[in-house]
């Protein structure tokens, strides 16, 4: 990957700021995005001369479009997207106010449509590339008070096997990483105390969720390695793939 173009959104934390480390560890060079500008600027600091740092909000359209041709005309011709931004707002079916079920699909989907569209038709031009987009098990497997995540999810996933169908033929690949429980800040939202890692490693059958059979909760750079795989060459034949990475907790569903 050395000298490539990475464009990877969520980059300030948690999964993305791992897959970020990830790419700049294999020499590619990354263009990171994400509304939490300050945490940004800290990782290219941290990342000299390896990151550059884009604030956006990825439900802003034309937004994504000025930021995806400026990276394009500062950087360089984008050769990998990541899609890592998503926000969790936990709530109940017939609970859950409409702005918090609006934003989520705003970030979660309409983000990952929005990006997705601006990068691959800078790709489409050279006929290759790469998209991954961060799912989640719960696209497939239901959880309670967690509707909004789990439908938006489920249509980012379904968007991106069409996004890979449409854009085969052009030397672009698309494929889906799904990590289950994961030790970052939004897992963290779910915690309550510090026996709650525990539970969610056993599982709980009153509320209908399996539990973790490798008997862990995944780091992000266990995700990370993941999405890298998808990107690189090694992955070459592989499109319109769902890779889980949950330690075996979706039992196949």
């Amino acid at each position: 990957m050395k000298g490539r173009i990475a464009v990877v959104s969520g980059a300030a934390q948690g999964i993305g700021e791992a897959v970020v480390h990830a790419l700049v560890a294999r020499g590619a060079r990354v263009a990171a995005l994400d509304v939490q500008g300050e945490r940004l600027q800290a990782l290219a600091e941290r990342l000299p001369g390896r990151v550059q740092p884009y604030t956006l909000d990825v439900s802003d359209g034309e937004a994504v479009a000025r930021v995806v041709a400026t990276i394009e005309a500062d950087m360089g011709p984008i050769d990998m997207l990541v899609n890592g931004a998503a926000i969790l707002r936990i709530g109940g079916c017939l609970d859950q106010s409409v702005a918090d079920w609006m934003q989520t699909f705003a970030v979660n989907t309409h983000g990952v449509f929005l990006l997705s569209r601006a990068v691959a038709r800078c790709m489409q031009a050279r006929r290759q590339g790469a998209i991954v987009t961060i799912g989640s098990n719960a696209a497939a497997v239901p959880r309670q008070h967690m509707a909004a995540y789990a439908a938006a999810k489920a249509a980012s996933h379904q968007f991106t096997q069409c996004l890979g169908l449409e854009l085969a033929g052009e030397g672009i690949r698309c494929n889906i990483v799904s990590p289950g429980s994961t030790d970052t800040p939004m897992q963290r939202q779910l915690w309550d105390d510090a026996g709650a890692a525990a539970r969610t490693v056993r599982g709980s059958l009153a509320h209908f969720k399996t539990g973790i059979p490798l008997g862990r909760i995944a780091q992000p750079q266990d995700i990370a390695e993941a999405v890298v795989f998808l990107l690189s060459d090694a992955a070459r034949h592989i499109t319109r793939h769902d890779l889980r990475v949950d330690g075996g907790a979706t039992l196949d569903a």
